[in-house]
C-alpha cells in the first residue's frame, strides 16, 4: 500500500502485449489499487527498438476490452526477448524504476521479492521517532532479511509466523542452497531468534566488511545512493557487487530492521548447474574484475576491508 515504480524490459514485439498487460491490470482487475499505486516504465535496447510504440498521452484513454484472457499469460520462452537471446539488462531496470521513483525513501527491490505487511508505515514511524541510531550523520542505508519459502506453504506475513516457519524448516534464508555467502546478513542468526516487537527499531548496524565483505543486501535508500553498473546482466551474476564495493568505500552504515523481511515467490531454490550461464557469469566476472574495478578505485578510492 505504497508508491510503486515498475520497470519493464519490453524489446522489438515484447512491447505490444507488455502495453496491453498494463492495460488489463489498470481496467480489468474490479479495483483502482494499480491504477492509485503503480507507474509503468517500459524500456528496450536501441538495438531492438519496437517498430511500433503507442503514444504514452493518448493510448490508455480508451479502455482495454476485459472479456479477453489476460495478456500476461504467456509462455517466457515464446518471448521476443528469448527468440533473440537477449541478456536482461536487470541494472537499467533497477535505475529506471529507482529514478522514476517520486518519494525520498525507495525500496529498489525485484518483482519476486514480497515486502511484509505494513512496512512501510512502520519504517516512516521509525524514521519520525529519530531513537538511536538514526541520529547519526553517515551515510545509512536498511537492509531487509531475505527468505526464500516451500511453494506449498502461505506466504508469512508476521515475523512470528517466519519464525515458526523457519522452525519448521518450511522458510530457509535467502538463497542457502545456492550463494549462502550473498545474503548472509551481520547478526543474521539473532535477527532469526529475537522476538517480534510492536514497532520497527534497527536491529543491528553492520559493515560490508570482514566476512559480510560479499553481501549484497536489498535495502531502503533515497536516491542519494549509487546507482547499480548498468554494464552488467542478471544472467553474468554478482550485479549489485559493484554497488555494495561503493557502499563499502563510502563507509554506510547498514543499519538492519528489526522486523521486516522479503519473501522470494513461493519455491525453494537449489543450485543447478548451467554451463551456458556460467560461461556468462565467467565474463562478466572477468569484466567486472578488469575494467569496472579499476573504474570504481579511481572514482571513489579504497577502503580496508572493502572487496568485490
Amino acid at each position: 500500500m505504497a508508491p510503486v515504480s515498475l520497470a519493464i524490459h519490453a524489446p522489438g514485439a515484447d512491447l505490444a502485449p507488455t502495453v496491453d498487460s498494463i492495460r488489463y491490470l489498470r481496467d480489468c482487475l474490479n479495483n483502482d489499487l494499480i491504477r492509485q499505486y503503480v507507474t509503468f516504465h517500459i524500456f528496450f535496447s536501441n538495438k531492438h527498438i519496437p517498430s511500433k510504440i503507442p503514444d504514452p498521452e493518448t493510448f490508455l484513454l480508451t479502455p482495454f476490452n476485459c472479456t479477453s484472457r489476460p495478456p500476461y499469460n504467456v509462455d517466457a520462452s515464446s518471448t521476443y526477448m528469448k527468440s533473440k537471446s537477449l541478456l536482461y539488462p536487470v541494472n537499467v531496470a533497477r535505475n529506471v524504476a529507482r529514478d522514476s521513483a517520486l518519494t525520498h525513501f525507495i525500496l529498489p527491490s525485484d518483482i519476486e521479492l514480497y515486502p511484509s505487511p505494513n512496512l512501510i508505515p512502520r519504517f516512516l514511524n521509525m524514521i519520525a521517532r529519530n531513537a538511536k541510531p538514526l541520529n547519526s550523520t553517515k551515510p545509512r542505508v536498511f537492509p531487509i532479511s531475505i527468505f526464500e519459502v516451500d511453494a506449498k506453504v502461505q506466504v508469512p506475513s508476521t515475523k512470528t509466523e517466519l519464525q515458526a516457519m523457519l522452525a519448521k524448516k518450511t522458510a530457509i534464508p535467502f538463497h542457502k542452497y545456492v550463494c549462502p555467502n550473498c545474503h548472509n546478513i551481520p547478526q543474521g542468526q539473532q535477527w532469526m531468534n529475537a522476538p517480534e516487537t510492536s514497532q520497527m527499531d534497527v536491529f543491528h548496524v553492520g559493515k560490508r566488511r570482514g566476512k559480510y565483505v560479499h553481501w549484497e543486501p536489498i535495502f531502503i535508500g533515497t536516491h542519494q545512493d549509487p546507482h547499480y553498473d548498468e554494464r552488467l546482466s542478471w544472467e553474468g551474476k554478482k550485479d549489485k557487487m559493484t554497488q555494495g564495493y561503493i557502499l563499502c568505500v563510502k563507509d554506510y552504515d547498514f543499519m538492519i530492521l528489526n522486523n521486516a523481511f522479503l519473501i522470494h515467490k513461493p519455491g525453494i531454490k537449489h543450485y543447478t548447474k548451467n554451463p551456458k550461464r556460467d560461461a556468462i557469469a565467467g565474463r562478466q566476472s572477468s569484466f567486472v574484475k578488469n575494467v569496472i574495478m579499476p573504474e570504481l578505485k579511481k572514482l571513489y578510492g579504497v577502503r580496508n576491508g572493502c572487496a568485490l
